[in-house]
């Protein structure tokens, strides 16, 4: 995961093409929090109008439009000379469809549901393969106090101390070190971690708080993971 700050993404304008209304909403929230703009186009001859004018740095594609086939879009807009990187969004999960698409011009392919957590990752990789972000290893970790998260080798360290964690655990924390100091409702680390499709009523997000308090947390003077009462959860070393 690309450790960029908001100021350095080569491009922090987001194209949506969507015709889902919650998807449409679960993408956009998201992304916003996460200090990326987001403009909406909810067919594709919008699509096609908009991505003209070249100033997106990534467009994120739905499949299925109500005017037109996502591929023909997306292959409209390739033979129109537009190169914005293109993450193609579908309900299918055939390696045909995933083929065809890729042939028609798109960069990308996430078949729903997903996680956003995966979503977001896939738009940071487009954006660095196209501004040509740095490959370094410092560029992958994410830092809080003593505690260094690894995206590429996965690897968590509190101080000198090696931290295994299952990979739920890890995208929570990634979630939270993606966001420092920020409160986190309970709804909006189900949608990063678990998908837009998960249970709301569920307390999965409270069991693996406790069990990452445990890791990160117990054996240290300094806790960072703190709980705001009728809000959420915040990562930070205050």
């Amino acid at each position: 995961m690309s450790n960029y700050s908001n100021n350095d993404m080569p491009n922090q304008q987001i194209l949506l093409v969507e015709d889902d209304g919650r998807i449409v909403d679960f993408i956009r929230r998201g992304l916003k929090a996460d200090g990326y703009n987001v403009e909406v186009a909810n067919c594709g001859q919008d699509a096609l109008t908009l991505a003209q004018k070249d100033r997106f740095g990534v467009i994120v594609l739905d499949l299925g439009l109500p005017d037109m086939n996502g591929r023909n879009v997306c292959e409209t807009l390739r033979q129109r000379g537009v190169d914005t990187p293109i993450l193609m969004l579908t309900a299918m999960d055939a390696v045909l469809d995933k083929v065809a698409g890729l042939r028609a011009g798109a960069d990308d392919y996430m078949t729903k549901p997903f996680s956003f957590e995966e979503l977001t990752a896939r738009i940071e990789a487009l954006m660095r393969r196209r501004g040509g972000g740095e490959s370094n290893l410092a560029s992958k970790e994410l830092k809080i106090a003593d505690l260094t998260l690894n995206g590429e080798t996965h690897q968590v360290n509190r101080g000198s101390v090696s931290i295994e964690l299952t990979p739920k655990e890890f995208a929570l924390l990634e979630c939270f070190m993606r966001a420092p100091g920020r409160v986190l409702s309970r709804t909006r680390i189900l949608e990063q971690v678990w998908g837009y499709s998960a249970d709301p009523l569920t307390n999965v997000v409270d069991v693996y708080i406790r069990q990452l308090r445990r890791k990160i947390d117990d054996d240290h003077e300094i806790k960072l993971i703190k709980t705001v009462r009728g809000f959420g959860y915040k990562m930070d070393a205050a």
